[in-house]
């Protein structure tokens, strides 16, 4: 259970960051300071959620697209949280093309690197803690 919660709020982090940067480095891709948290969460669903989905329908009927799956889902995903929130805006050709690019590509390295710095002083206490559990 404490390894799901720590994947979920990892995913969180690095979804909040692929927004951030996306909404710094592309013009017409803009984030709402009052209405980040909820895109955050409402992209961070929607990501969850679809990911699987489009997974298994590429599986099924393109199993040729499997690798830009992920891809995919952070383009429909945007598209589905630009809609249902004010938090996040898309607007103009050069936004929706990379958008989804920056925000994927973001998300990828947050992702390898949050953990990194996140889970360093549990990762470095470690061999002390058994250690000291096992009297030693």
């Amino acid at each position: 259970m404490l390894r799901f919660l720590a994947q979920m709020a990892l995913a969180v982090l690095a979804n909040a960051v692929g927004l951030l940067v996306a909404s710094l480095v592309v013009p017409g891709f803009s984030m709402q300071p009052v209405g980040f948290v909820i895109a955050v969460v409402i992209f961070s669903v929607l990501q969850g959620v679809l990911s699987p989905f489009m997974l298994s329908m590429s599986l099924r009927y393109m199993p040729a697209i499997r690798g830009g799956v992920a891809l995919v889902t952070t383009l429909v995903s945007l598209v589905l949280t630009n809609w249902l929130t004010d938090g996040l805006n898309i607007s103009g050709l050069t936004a929706w093309v990379l958008g989804p690019f920056v925000v994927w590509l973001a998300v990828l390295l947050a992702a390898v690197v949050l953990p990194l710095f996140l889970f360093k002083q549990l990762l470095s206490d470690r061999p002390r803690r058994q250690s000291t559990i096992t009297g030693a």
